[in-house]
């Protein structure tokens, strides 16, 4: 027997990430949840290294790891409340920074440029001096050929100007389906007391209210199906309305579409994913479906 344990995603803003978007210029926001995020959000509810592999090393017949078990779980994804796609527009780098006393010891280019107003300071403290754009382009770091301390490879920088998008006022129905009910229960009982700060995707999106709903006894689909909508940010749920739904499927499965989220390594440095299916469906909620207690929004 299966048991699926339900989450609830929902804050002001949300954005996931897709593989095309990190770190560049524009990034963009996925319209869901994607496994790989959810996922990664528990094991650092759970406290995981992010270098710990899917099975235990060393070992002849290797046994899965905590990362593992949370990497088998089916996934799936009832939008409830889909949100509305939001633009930010977004500088990095611009503006002046005040200098500290280390900035005029490694770089006597900067120091030479503000040598007139440092002579003229008096007091005991060091003072507020500024100079435009000295912080230099922060990833083109160069020996000084001079001093030989790493500075800036490029003086001067303008302010980069980005494009993120989010989705503002969304509510998902996150479901993990795993044989292990005590499993899935550690995994709640560690969302609700993390280890690790959580966010919907990135740092600026913290989540709201209660996140671990429950443990409910079935499969996707069967759950999905037999709890009501989430609330939305009014605090309403229209009861006949069939949200959509993506529920991991076997490949052969109909309507079964590849998605590459699913995790293999969470390592800082190479992080590695490969591919998974999933299907779409309408989910029709049944009319005896269960309700939402003691939820916090």
């Amino acid at each position: 027997m299966t048991h699926v344990l339900l989450l609830r995603l929902a804050g002001p803003l949300q954005s996931w990430g897709t593989g095309s978007s990190r770190f560049a210029a524009r990034r963009d926001s996925h319209s869901r949840p994607t496994k790989s995020a959810v996922i990664g959000m528990c094991a650092a509810a759970l406290g995981l290294p992010r270098t710990m592999g899917l099975r235990q090393p060393d070992q002849r017949q290797p046994e899965l790891t905590r990362l593992g078990e949370l990497a088998r779980t089916l996934f799936g994804v009832r939008a409830d409340h889909p949100g509305v796609p939001v633009r930010d527009y977004h500088t990095v780098g611009g503006g002046t920074y005040p200098l500290r006393p280390r900035d005029l010891i490694t770089d006597h280019r900067r120091a030479a440029a503000v040598s007139a107003g440092t002579d003229a300071a008096t007091g005991d403290r060091f003072g507020h001096h500024t100079l435009a754009d000295w912080y230099g382009a922060p990833k083109k770091i160069a020996s000084d050929p001079l001093s030989g301390a790493l500075v800036s490879g490029e003086v001067t920088r303008s302010a980069l100007i980005t494009e993120r998008w989010y989705l503002a006022d969304a509510t998902f129905l996150i479901g993990l389906q795993h044989e292990d009910a005590a499993f899935l229960d550690s995994v709640a009982r560690a969302l609700e007391h993390p280890r690790h700060l959580l966010w919907l995707g990135r740092k600026s999106c913290p989540p709201s209210g209660t996140l671990a709903l429950k443990t409910a006894p079935g499969d996707l689909d069967t759950v999905f199906r037999t709890h009501r909508l989430l609330p939305g940010p009014d605090g309403n749920a229209d009861p006949a309305r069939r949200p959509w739904a993506w529920l991991q499927m076997p490949p052969s499965a109909r309507g079964a579409m590849p998605v590459h989220d699913q995790p293999v390594s969470f390592d800082a440095l190479r992080p590695e994913y490969t591919t998974r299916w999933e299907a779409r469906r309408r989910v029709t909620i049944s009319p005896d479906a269960a309700d939402w207690k003691g939820l916090i929004p």
